[in-house]
């Protein structure tokens, strides 16, 4: 099994005609089931056209219903990409995975708003989308990377989701699903959400959950996992510390009031029996530790 999508998920591209979203959608359709699970793109300004033998729709609920997509991925500019949500939630689709960077955190809030009482999940913004090895990619991570396997991997950042799954390959452990949640501060899916269902996932026996600075999702996940959890956890934070004048990290790694650091979220993870690391180099080799 996997969690999200499948070889029978059917997705749609927003903005496939930019050159992101082209090369983008080229790549996930060249990946495993790809040709057979990307059946649609949107552009209002491009329906009636075609992009490598995918149909261009005017709408999110065209497209639907023209396709049977139930899946979305978004690469649309960062002033327009709220707006292409909240379009696919209206059309009611199952899942919407928003690449895009740089959204405007008072657009996001709005969407959030716009979410309540709507069945639709969202990946992102601002993250590296969803790939379940041998079957379907969808985003921007580099497939070839990845092979089928037992563990599960939800990170809000995209950079150390492919070096835990990289440390995972050197150790011959391949990935149920790869869940990349993005790091703005305003957000879809949270670490809870994804453990939840890697949990309720036969096929999955453990998790590498990587963190970062900043809220206090790591903290609330770890009470879950520490009440719930069937399966073991490993977990890392990114706290790099930034040199003067430079920025690293995402929006949403900002520490208020002493809270949030890297040190305390470790601490909280360590109480509630997730296995930690402070060296991201460590993470496979932690979690091989904790494989029955």
């Amino acid at each position: 099994m996997s969690i999200l999508i499948d070889k029978n998920t059917r997705v749609m591209t927003q903005g496939i005609t930019g050159k992101t979203g082209q090369f983008h959608t080229k790549m996930g359709k060249e990946y495993a089931n790809g040709k057979n699970c990307y059946v649609a793109g949107v552009n209002p300004k491009k329906a009636g056209e075609s992009y490598e033998g995918i149909p261009i729709f005017g709408t999110v609920t065209e497209a639907k219903k023209q396709t049977g997509a139930t899946v979305s991925v978004i690469y649309v500019p960062p002033p327009f990409a709220a707006a292409a949500i909240d379009e696919a939630i209206e059309a009611d689709l199952d899942l919407v995975i928003c690449i895009t960077e740089g959204i405007p955190v008072r657009d996001m809030i709005r969407t959030k708003y716009k979410m309540q009482g709507k069945r639709t999940r969202l990946v992102g913004p601002n993250c590296p989308g969803v790939i379940t090895p041998e079957e379907i990619k969808i985003g921007i991570m580099p497939g070839h990377i990845h092979k089928k396997g037992p563990i599960g991997v939800v990170s809000r950042s995209g950079t150390l989701t492919y070096e835990a799954v990289g440390q995972l390959m050197d150790l011959g452990l391949g990935q149920s699903s790869c869940v990349g949640i993005g790091g703005d501060p305003v957000n879809g899916l949270k670490h809870i959400d994804v453990l939840k269902m890697f949990n309720d996932d036969p096929l999955t026996e453990a998790v590498i959950m990587v963190g970062e600075i900043g809220g206090s999702d790591e903290e609330t996940a770890a009470q879950w996992v520490k009440a719930n959890m069937r399966k073991p956890v490993v977990g890392f934070i990114a706290g790099v510390t930034a040199p003067p004048g430079k920025r690293m990290g995402h929006a949403g790694a900002i520490i208020s009031g002493g809270k949030g650091t890297a040190q305390e979220k470790l601490a909280v993870m360590e109480a509630c029996g997730i296995k930690v690391t402070k060296n991201p180099a460590e993470m496979g080799k932690l979690l091989k530790s904790v494989l029955k």
